[in-house]
């Protein structure tokens, strides 16, 4: 029995893929234009936030299984998908012991329901989406969460799928952490800024 040609089965997958993503159901309300992209829409960076339980939590998975390895469209410059969105890149290609053929699944589950999986008294630290603060008005802001499994920084802040909150101005500068330094907690980042840090107010859309 012949193989099939490796496009053919590309074009399967990809066909697969927007059938099922119009079945996804997701709100265009809850989504945002892509930069430079005719029509291409990604889902808003308060949506995203609300996929993981607390904050440095993994983000569920918020579409159907579509069969299919996920570094095909969460590759390192991510993958527009009619009637889903745009898949992001995943930050994890400079993690050590990361690859392609790791399980994402073991800390990425799919979204079964909304339901409470079981009851406690545990409540997650909600995701701040603010801007790092800066030591001055005109020093690099510091990096107001963990960097462990977000090695790759311009997986988020760089690219169609970057949230335009926390979009660079300078991707080409590709050695982030030569200026930007991670806070080292959120009581320490809270307690330096008692000392003196700034916290930055967001600049006009037309500043950005």
């Amino acid at each position: 029995m012949r193989a099939r040609p490796l496009f053919v089965e590309r074009v399967g997958l990809v066909a697969a893929l927007v059938l099922m993503g119009w079945a996804c159901g997701c709100a265009q309300e809850s989504m945002v234009a892509v930069p430079d992209s005719e029509g291409g829409m990604k889902s808003a960076a308060a949506v995203r936030a609300e996929r993981r339980l607390y904050d440095g939590a993994p983000p569920v998975v918020p579409h159907e299984n579509f069969g299919m390895t996920c570094t095909e469209c969460h590759n390192i410059d991510g993958v527009e998908v009619p009637g889903v969105g745009f898949a992001p890149p995943q930050p994890h290609a400079d993690t050590a012991g990361m690859s392609s053929i790791s399980r994402c699944v073991q800390c990425h589950v799919f979204k079964q329901s909304d339901a409470v999986f079981a009851a406690s008294d545990f409540v997650g630290l909600q995701q701040d989406l603010r801007r790092g603060a800066r030591l001055n008005p005109i020093a690099p802001p510091t990096i107001p969460h963990k960097t462990f499994m977000r090695e790759n920084c311009l997986a988020c802040h760089s690219g169609s799928a970057a949230r335009e909150e926390i979009r660079t101005t300078h991707p080409e500068r590709v050695r982030c952490r030569q200026c930007h330094v991670p806070a080292g907690s959120r009581a320490e980042f809270e307690t330096l800024l008692g000392e003196g840090l700034a916290p930055v107010t967001p600049p006009e859309p037309n500043e950005r």
